[in-house]
């Protein structure tokens, strides 16, 4: 039966199967990567890749598999090694046991309901114990996944009830807080459609509600998922972070300081994204400004959300660092921040994953294993999604020295990537 569905390259027929060269050339190719700049992300040389990648050289390590599934963001191992024996998700982490609750609320269409919506601040107080509850759970997606379904039905009717202007922007502005807490317990799971559908809805009541916060929450985290999608994306997650900090400008000399801090959040990003690019000069340019922009907010402020603040720029210096394969600086920049200030489980479990990369990138895996563990302590939830983490784990479960193999093997084994 004829069909007008684009084959996949990946797919051969099974007497000819491509080997693994031929798939990691595919693979760069769809992310729009050259050879030099896969080349740079491994510490090769192009001539090295184009050697690989036409079967003039065997096929490397399971340490560089993992090194080049990272660089091309490869979810599935078995994509890159064409080994069905192997569907190792790494940038993808399990489905969350509450994961069919939170879509079946967010994907309802409900036209009627006989109930009374809560009020937009009676809505804001329970949210505000929601990001509460998520800074301070081990286990945060198990927390805020218990929440959410009656949180985004009940934002929902707020919506559709409000009779005044006044009374559904200020629906809007919860119902888009709503979906961004949702984005949280959505990422890294394995329904990427869902997760843009929240993002584009969060999007969308923020400019209904006309809430400078609520516009720059939604921006931060759709520029987020821009960024994660990959190289061709970059372009997208800039001109969504730098779009809204035009429009955020003028607003700053007389703003709270929610709204001058997701300003400086989005600075951040802006260098996030370039330092992926492997701009260095505009990335730290960017995390400067955001900086100052964290010094001018009081000593103990927090952003509920984006986590930012004074303390997480340090936290943000190691994420630049690490991004910019730069592994002495990284290990620098982890010396100097302050992870006992970090209020928050799983963003201080982030910044320890974030530290593990950077030791990793420096050759200290033995160090880089001991933060791990420190991370899985900080929020076991935050490890066992992270594609990073997962790659660390699973290259030294490959390591020569036995004590590191045992000490891998069990850090696997309890974030889920190995089988006990």
């Amino acid at each position: 039966m004829p069909s007008d569905a684009t084959p996949n390259p990946l797919d051969h027929p099974l007497d000819h199967p491509l080997v693994f060269g031929q798939r990691m050339q595919v693979l760069r190719t769809r992310r729009g990567m050259s050879r030099t700049v896969l080349a740079g992300l491994l510490d090769k040389s192009p001539s090295w890749v184009k050697q690989v990648e036409n079967g003039a050289l065997h096929t490397p390590g399971l340490p560089m598999i993992l090194r080049i599934a990272e660089a091309l963001r490869v979810r599935n191992l078995a994509e890159l090694t064409g080994d069905q024996t192997m569907p190792i998700d790494l940038f993808v982490g399990p489905g969350h046991a509450k994961l069919p609750a939170v879509r079946a609320a967010i994907d309802a269409y409900p036209v009627a309901d006989d109930r009374e919506a809560p009020s937009a601040a009676h809505l804001s107080a329970r949210l505000e114990r929601a990001w509460s509850a998520r800074h301070s759970a081990r286990n945060h997606r198990d927390v805020i996944g218990g929440l959410l379904p009656n949180l985004i039905r009940d934002a929902q009717l707020a919506v559709r009830q409000a009779d005044r202007a006044p009374e559904r922007r200020a629906a809007q502005a919860v119902l888009s807080e709503v979906y961004s807490l949702s984005q949280f317990f959505i990422a890294y799971q394995p329904d990427s459609a869902l997760l843009w559908r929240v993002a584009e809805r969060g999007m969308v009541a923020a400019q209904e509600s006309e809430d400078p916060h609520a516009i720059g929450m939604a921006a931060w985290l759709t520029a987020q998922a821009h960024r994660d999608s990959g190289p061709t994306h970059f372009d997208a997650a800039d001109a969504v972070t730098l779009e809204t900090l035009r429009y955020l400008k003028p607003l700053l000399p007389d703003a709270s300081d929610d709204v001058r801090a997701i300003a400086g959040a989005l600075q951040f990003e802006a260098g996030y994204t370039a330092a992926r690019r492997g701009n260095t000069g505009t990335a730290w340019s960017y995390w400067d400004t955001a900086s100052k922009v964290a010094k001018r907010l009081p000593a103990d402020y927090y952003h509920p959300m984006t986590s930012f603040s004074r303390p997480i720029m340090g936290a943000h210096a190691v994420t630049v660092a690490v991004e910019l394969h730069a592994g002495p600086e990284s290990v620098r920049q982890a010396a100097k921040a302050d992870a006992e200030a970090i209020p928050s489980r799983p963003r201080l479990a982030r910044h320890r994953i974030e530290e593990a990369r950077g030791y990793q990138l420096d050759g200290q895996p033995e160090t880089a294993l001991a933060t791990l563990d420190k991370a899985y302590e900080a929020a076991p939830e935050t490890i066992r999604y992270n594609g990073y983490a997962r790659r660390i784990v699973l290259e030294e479960t490959e390591a020569k020295s036995p004590e590191r193999r045992c000490r891998a093997a069990a850090l696997a084994v309890k974030i889920g990537v190995l089988a006990t």
